[in-house]
Order: structure tokens, then C-alpha cells, then sequence
């Protein structure tokens, strides 16, 4: 990623169960309407927002920490919107 057009904010992830199989598939089929390239971080790892199987690999549970890192023409409202997804009170998605 080159530095222009580019957005990260941190999420905090609200699911009960943490971003399970379900919510991960959700996950992915929004990041995947964005032009932007869309990266997911947890820690020093960072995956592809488009990769179900990526984004399981975070095992990112109730009360953890994502980065939402995305660069292109919608970054700021791919991050805002899936940011939103990450942080619905569970029952919300």
C-alpha cells in the first residue's frame, strides 16, 4: 500500500463468539463491494480484508482488537462501515 488515500482506525470486536465463521463471511462480502484494497490487522499481523480463511486466521475473539487498514478512492467509509460491522452489539449482524 502506498501512503496516499489511505485510512486505519482500530476496532474493538463485539461478538460474544468473536468473529466466527459468520461473521467473518460477513465480513469479507463487505469488504469485498469496496474498490479499496481492504487489510485486516491484529498485533503485527495483517491479512486480506477479502480472505474468509485470512480473516479466521486473527482468531479474534469477543473484547479483541482489529486494525482496519484500507487504500483507494472509498477507504474512509470501507473502514467506517466495516468497522461498524466489527463493533455490533451482538444480536445486531
Amino acid at each position: 500500500m502506498s501512503e496516499e488515500n489511505i485510512v486505519e482506525r482500530s476496532f474493538t470486536v463485539r461478538a460474544e463468539l468473536g468473529l466466527h465463521a459468520r461473521p467473518a463471511g460477513q465480513f469479507v462480502s463487505l469488504a469485498s463491494r469496496f474498490t479499496s484494497e481492504v487489510m485486516v490487522g491484529r498485533g503485527e499481523e495483517w491479512v486480506s480484508g477479502c480472505s474468509i480463511l485470512s480473516i479466521l486466521s486473527l482468531a479474534a475473539e469477543h473484547g479483541s482488537t482489529l486494525k482496519i487498514k484500507a487504500e483507494g478512492d472509498d477507504a474512509e467509509r470501507a473502514v467506517s462501515e466495516l468497522g461498524s460491522l466489527l463493533e455490533a452489539a451482538p444480536g445486531d449482524v
